[in-house]
């Protein structure tokens, strides 16, 4: 690849990384405003077109009303308010096959024009297989609500959520290693976004089974380090997936866990730009989960919370990349380094 074929690749990955965040932060808001069954069917194809007359909405909303989730929670809902949740709900899902779009044409397009190496054309297919694994994962958690009981299945949402934090991961790391391509890193610095991405999906189990709603105290739950609710269940594993006391217990001591590592982190690398984005982003993210939980989780700041932990999770892919094996291991930057130094 030539270093113009790379900027381009590049910043059409970081594109493609900028609407994944998005996706991401407009599901949050689908979630929390409880949109995500208002459409009960997949319809890849003809689902992008939203209604057009009021047969069309009619229609939809008579769907709706055979949910459980309208019998048993919006029994009194009108069209109207059948309009509200419907929109965010199509919005997320439009948004999804935009992203598609948007990654499969240009990726069609360069290689095409040879303009990209065989192995980054085998990593660029597995994104996007990915993405249509995600599009399918995403209606198998929508199914897991439109049964007798009315919620997503938390266990699937995480899924969900994963999927989405792995391709937005993977788009921003290639699109960083072809404009400074690196071989060595550092070992602390690559566990940090992993510890965020796994904080990330413990918040997907917080939020899927709606424990943000429960223990609305800070430092301590409800006057606790560890409730004595935390192992109610038998078998004990059912306690992480269904406890709503051990979801958020786990989430909290991510949070303890990252607030010292990003500490150590920070201080090792204070000079430079990645070492004080990962550390402001960590702390707009803490203060967002600290004002969502303290205030019962309203949709605004929930929703800034989940888009938070993107953009925590992008800081550290940032701090990983930018922090090479060399500088605390005391070896020899590579020559190229050197050089370009």
């Amino acid at each position: 690849m030539t270093a113009r074929d790379r900027r381009h690749v590049a910043a059409w990955l970081f594109a493609c990384a900028a609407l994944a965040f998005l996706v991401v932060l407009i599901g949050g808001v689908t979630r929390l405003t409880r949109s995500g069954l208002s459409i009960v069917e997949w319809q890849p194809l003809v689902g992008a077109l939203p209604p057009l007359t009021q047969a069309d909405w009619e229609a939809l909303f008579a769907k709706y009303r055979e949910t459980p989730e309208f019998r048993q929670v919006n029994f009194s809902m009108t069209l109207e308010g059948f309009k509200r949740i419907f929109w965010w709900e199509y919005i997320h899902r439009l948004l999804a096959r935009l992203i598609g779009v948007v990654f499969l044409l240009p990726y069609l397009y360069f290689l095409v024009r040879k303009n990209l190496d065989r192995p980054l054309a085998w990593k660029l297919g597995g994104i996007f297989l990915l993405g249509a694994l995600q599009g399918t994962v995403g209606w198998y958690m929508v199914k897991s609500g439109l049964v007798d009981d009315p919620k997503v299945s938390p266990v699937r949402l995480t899924l969900h959520l994963g999927l989405a934090l792995a391709i937005f991961s993977a788009e921003l790391w290639l699109a960083m290693q072809l404009l400074a391509p690196k071989q060595r890193f550092d070992g602390f610095a690559l566990f940090l976004p992993v510890i965020v991405f796994l904080m990330a999906l413990s918040g997907g189990m917080v939020a899927g089974l709606r424990a943000g709603y429960a223990y609305n105290t800070f430092p301590l739950m409800n006057g606790h380090i560890v409730p004595p609710e935390v192992m109610l269940l038998e078998p004990w594993w059912r306690n992480f997936v269904y406890n709503m006391a051990t979801v958020q217990l786990v989430h909290r001591a991510f949070f303890w866990a990252l607030a010292v590592l990003v500490l150590v982190a920070w201080w090792r690398n204070r000079e430079r730009a990645a070492g004080n984005a990962l550390l402001l982003t960590f702390a707009v993210q803490a203060s967002l989960g600290i004002a969502t939980l303290l205030t019962g989780v309203p949709v605004g700041l929930g929703s800034a919370h989940q888009g938070g932990a993107v953009l925590v999770l992008a800081a550290a892919l940032w701090y990983a990349h930018s922090t090479e094996a060399a500088r605390t291991s005391g070896l020899p930057a590579p020559p190229a380094r050197r050089e370009a130094e």
